[in-house]
Formats: C-alpha cells, sequence, structure tokens
C-alpha cells in the first residue's frame, strides 16, 4: 500500500514539473531561433561598444569638394570683336581731264612713286585731235585697286586707281557704346586672323573716332600691328582681344565657389580640413572664371569650389582636390 502511494506522488511530481519547465523551455528556443548566426542578444540596459551611435542617433553626411586658396593675382577685363585689316592711308587718283583711258601704267598691286605716270587720257572727240593727257601718281605706295578697265570714259570726278601705304596696315574695328568708357589710344591687343590659325599678332589702338554713330551704336577705333608682317594683307577679316582695364592685386577665386542669396553673396571656407564655414563676402569684378574678392576672406584661407552648392554652415566635408590645386 505504501509503495502504491509512493508511486502516485512521483506521478504527480512529474506531471507539475512538465506544466511549469516545458513552456519556458520552449520560449527561450523561440528566441534563439529568430535571432541571426552570430548575433549576441542584448538587453536594453546593457553595455554599447566604444564609439557606436546610441539607438536613434544620426550619422554625420560627409560631402566630396573641391578647394582652392584664396591667392592674389591681377585681373585684366577686356573686349572681343571684329574688324577688317585696312591700309593706313589710302588716295584716289583721278584724271586731270575728262576723256577716254586708254592705258594703264600700272598693275594691281603693283609698287608706284610720287609722281610716276600710272594711266593715260585721251580728251580727244570727234573731228579733233588732242594730246594723250597723263595721270601721275599723287603718293608713293601700292596700287591697291584699278576700277575703271581701258577703253572706259572718265570724267575729273571718276577715281581711276587707288594707292595705298601697304606697310602700314592697321585693322579697324567698331565698339559697342557701352564700352566707350574704357576706349583710349595705347591700349593693347592682340589680332588673329582666319588665314594663319593658332598665330597672333600684337597692334596697338593708334587712334579712336570722336562721334558715336548714330544708327549702329559703335565707335571706330584704329589699331596698327607693332611690326610690319607680310603675311598681313589688306582686306583680312581679323578678330582681335583688345585689353581694356587691369585689375592689379586682387584676392580672387573660381566663380563656381561664389553663391548668392537674398541677403547677399557668400562662400564656404574650410576649418579644421574637415568640416566648412558659411562666410558672407563681398565681390568685385568676374573675369574669366576668376571673382574677385574684396571682404570678407583672407588670402591663403582654403574655399570650396566644387560642390559646395548642397553645403550648409558646419557640413562636414572629403576634399578630394587633386595634388597641386591648392590643398
Amino acid at each position: 500500500m505504501r509503495k502504491r502511494n509512493l508511486a502516485l506522488l512521483a506521478l504527480f511530481a512529474l506531471a507539475i514539473a512538465a506544466v511549469v519547465v516545458v513552456p519556458k523551455l520552449a520560449g527561450s528556443g523561440s528566441q534563439a531561433a529568430a535571432m541571426p548566426p552570430g548575433a549576441r542578444p542584448t538587453s536594453g540596459a546593457g553595455p554599447r561598444p566604444s564609439g557606436a551611435p546610441g539607438r536613434g542617433a544620426a550619422v554625420a553626411t560627409e560631402f566630396s569638394v573641391r578647394t582652392v586658396r584664396a591667392e592674389r593675382t591681377t585681373l585684366q577685363d577686356y573686349i572681343e570683336t571684329n574688324g577688317d585689316v585696312v591700309v593706313d592711308s589710302t588716295v584716289k587718283v583721278y584724271p586731270y581731264v575728262a576723256g577716254k583711258l586708254v592705258s594703264s601704267k600700272a598693275s594691281l598691286g603693283s609698287r608706284v612713286t610720287k609722281g610716276q605716270t600710272i594711266a593715260e587720257i585721251d580728251p580727244s572727240t570727234p573731228g579733233s585731235a588732242y594730246t594723250l593727257n597723263a595721270v601721275y601718281a599723287p603718293i608713293s605706295g601700292t596700287v591697291t585697286s584699278l576700277p575703271v578697265s581701258v577703253g572706259s570714259t572718265v570724267g575729273t570726278a571718276t577715281a581711276i586707281a587707288e594707292i595705298g601705304s601697304i606697310d602700314e596696315l592697321e585693322v579697324e574695328a567698331r565698339i559697342p557704346e557701352r564700352y566707350v568708357g574704357v576706349l583710349k589710344v595705347g591700349l593693347r591687343a592682340t589680332v588673329s586672323l582666319e588665314a594663319y590659325p593658332g598665330v597672333s599678332f600684337a597692334a596697338t589702338v593708334s587712334s579712336v573716332s570722336p562721334v558715336v554713330d548714330s544708327t549702329s551704336r559703335t565707335k571706330t577705333i584704329r589699331l596698327a600691328f607693332d611690326r610690319y608682317d607680310e603675311r598681313v594683307n589688306a582686306g583680312m577679316f581679323a578678330k582681335l582681344r583688345l585689353d581694356t582695364v587691369a585689375y592689379p592685386d586682387c584676392l580672387a577665386v573660381a566663380s563656381g565657389g561664389v553663391l548668392q542669396d537674398s541677403t547677399g553673396h557668400y562662400l564656404f571656407v574650410v576649418k579644421d580640413g574637415s568640416t566648412v564655414e558659411k562666410r558672407r563676402v563681398e565681390v568685385g569684378v568676374d573675369i574669366d572664371g576668376l571673382a574677385a574678392i574684396t571682404d570678407g576672406l583672407s588670402e591663403g584661407e582654403l574655399v570650396v569650389v566644387e560642390g559646395a552648392s548642397v553645403l550648409a554652415d558646419g557640413a562636414r566635408i572629403k576634399d578630394i582636390s587633386s595634388p597641386g590645386s591648392g590643398t
């Protein structure tokens, strides 16, 4: 009887154990199955590895930019325009009497001297005969035009030739009215001709018209070549760059780094090599991609010139400028 009671007590104890222990084991197993291999469960109060961001902490964004150092230089303003190569002095030749042009003693491009006979006019009329009348060169130079053919009837107001000094060629150009204030004799220029790509010819402004053409709103200037060059011919089409105002000792940076908003201009200056400061500046002339900074920046400071449009004050950056670019 006693053995039977002991057996019943043992079975009862096993039943209680099954009710209490088995659910705990099942919960532990499901938790283990939900975790990825190699991961360790952590409690909310457990320690975090050193340097790891806390729950909800934002990771700072790093922007790739290019920079240059602010340096002092001379900014040269200029005007680009077109013109024509012309003879410095050209004289039209007229006969002394009316009649028929019976001979031309000079050819196009030939050189003549003052007083040389260049043509003959026959003033004879039907029923009368007169001695041929010579036409003389009024100056020494080169025959640049023969507009009248032999056999034509000419009058005293008919130009039969043009003589010019091609050793003193000039470029004639018309400058828009908005640039009139900077025009003066002595300005330097570089002339290029389509016939000689890549070749430049130096020239200097020799004269400036005192009036502005009311139709074209331009002022005519003449530029003399610094030296004679046989490759330059009268009538050629010329492109020229005319240097006007020079701005020496300007603190300049690339124009791409200068931004603007409703309150003015600003740029981003690198601080400690990894962050930037938004800096308000005053901007002067902007020439060929370089902007003069007149206030707000010091020489040698590192300025962001590419990627600045996405930055904000205090932003973290990574400078990817190539060696020798100012970093």
